[in-house]
Formats: structure tokens, sequence, C-alpha cells
């Protein structure tokens, strides 16, 4: 397996593609859009810069991973000859489901189909395809050169082969696969999602303000980014999407999104990549300046 696919040049799409090119993969980039796949082309040689200036790589090694890249703007020319396909298309299952169709027509029988989902049931991806069994779940972690964990998640139908396969993929990456079952948020979100809703209703209930919720957090419990920057760093509309797929799929109140991020989103508050959400970020990426609404 050499010739992988990737679907997708934002945040998460561009990230996967750099760590395959960076692990010796010929990779194959596809987005509709032919800015979005200069944007992304663009960020993988900064990321790459990044890590020569910190010598973990060498010019070579940057010169060698962007020429694994070869970038498309369509899904049947982009998947030929592949043995596996990552889509990390927007998190919407009906771009999803059309996705994976397109791509059971155009790749080979034998090409396993992978969606970096957060949230989507992968046995309902799966079966909008003739290959349930060879569909699979991998959900990288942002940054993803960075980030070690990858949850594999497997649907209904996949084999046990397809299982193996990816995980032992995964390894191939230096990446730590951990393999869970497909139930809505599978582990990460299910856990990770409902603390960040419950850090907004924290603030919309006005127990406390953004810093000082952040602050608890952070020298508290130890985690390294408080929640509603970390909230701002995944996207806010993203958090919205997640949280309404565990409520739709559990049925159970606890999953409810609060009504804050809610209104949030419909403003176009959305975080980092808006450029205000709980922080503003008009004159730095980094969480130093609380929004103006929150003040």
């Amino acid at each position: 397996m050499k010739h992988v696919a990737v679907i997708g040049a934002g945040t998460m799409g561009n990230g996967i593609a750099h760590t395959f090119a960076q692990s010796g993969f010929k990779v194959q980039l596809i987005d509709i859009s032919e800015a979005s796949l200069q944007r992304g082309m663009d960020t993988i040689a900064k990321n790459l810069d990044r890590m020569v200036a910190k010598e973990k790589i060498t010019e070579a090694n940057k010169a060698e991973t962007l020429g694994n890249i070869t970038t498309f703007t369509n899904i049947e020319a982009g998947v030929k000859n592949v043995s596996l396909v990552v889509e990390a298309a927007t998190e919407n299952i009906d771009l999803k489901l059309k996705i994976f169709k397109q791509l059971d027509d155009a790749c080979p029988k034998d090409t396993i189909l992978a969606t970096n989902t957060s949230s989507i049931s992968i046995t309902q991806i799966g079966a909008a395809t003739s290959r349930p069994d060879q569909v699979i779940g991998m959900h990288f972690m942002n940054p993803v050169p960075i980030m070690k964990l990858v949850e594999i998640i497997r649907g209904y139908n996949t084999s046990d082969d397809v299982t193996n396969t990816i995980m032992d993929l995964s390894k191939t990456l230096g990446k730590t696969p951990t393999e869970v079952n497909d139930y809505p948020g599978f582990v990460a979100n299910r856990i990770l999602m409902p603390m960040l809703n419950e850090s907004i209703e924290t603030l919309y209930n006005g127990v406390a303000g953004v810093e000082e919720i952040d602050t608890v957090m952070k020298l508290g419990m130890a985690h390294p980014m408080g929640p509603l920057q970390l909230a701002d760093f995944i996207g806010l509309d993203v958090c919205l999407s997640i949280l309404n797929v565990m409520y739709d799929g559990f049925k159970n109140p606890k999953y409810a999104p609060c009504p804050l991020l809610v209104n949030m989103v419909r403003a176009g508050k959305l975080g980092v990549k808006s450029g205000e959400g709980f922080y503003d970020y008009s004159e730095s990426r980094k969480a130093e300046k609380v929004a103006k609404q929150f003040v």
C-alpha cells in the first residue's frame, strides 16, 4: 500500500496528506477547489519549514515530502490505482454519503475506504457503498502531523482484515491506533464534547468568565489548553455538529448543545477560523484576548 488518496485539503485533509507523504507514501490530494488545494499545499510547506527550523527534518526531507503529493480537483482522476482513500471533507452526513457513493463507483474493488469523521456512523457511511466490509473510520487528531492518536472505528460490517490492515498502517505513520466501536461520538468526542458543552453552559449561566473557566481547567486539571480555547481551536461549528449527531443518536438531553453555542455559530463566531469565538483572534491566533461580548 503505497498510493493513497485524501479527500479534502482543509485543516485535517492537508495534515493527513502531509503525514502520509512524510512517511513515504504517494499521496493524491483531492479537493473541488483549486484555491483550497493551493492553501493546503502552502500550509504543508509552512509546517515542513517549521520542522526544518527545529532540525527535525532536512531540506531534502521537505522536498521529498512535497514531491510525494499530487493535487486533483476531480475525484475519479484522483483515486485511480490507490489502495486507500481517506475522506476528510466537511462534517456533513449528506456530503459524506455522496462522496462515498462516488468513491465506490470510481475506486478499484479492493480499495479500502476510510473516513476521518469525528462522530458520524461508519455503518451508515458503509451502507452507501457496495463494500461496507471495506469501510472504516480513521479519526486523526489535530494537528495531524504532531498528534499520535488515531481512533480506528470499525462499522457493523467492517472486516477483521481491513481493521488489522489499518491498525498496522497507522503504526507505520508513527501513530498510536486505538480500536473503538461505532457509536455516536466514538470515544474521543463522546467524552470531550460534553465537557466543552458544559464549559459553555458554565459561561452561559454566569458562573465564571472565559479566562476563569479556562484557568481552572488548565491549572486544576492539568489540561494543556482551556476548554473554551479548545472549542475555538476545533471550531464552534464543528463542536455543534458533533453534539447534534450525539443528541440525535442517543436522544439523551445531556448531549443537547448549549443555546449560547448555537447562537454563536448562527452569528458566524466560529473561533480561530473566523477570527472570533470565546477569544478575539484578530491580532493573534493565540487565545490572549477575550472576545468583546464576554468582557
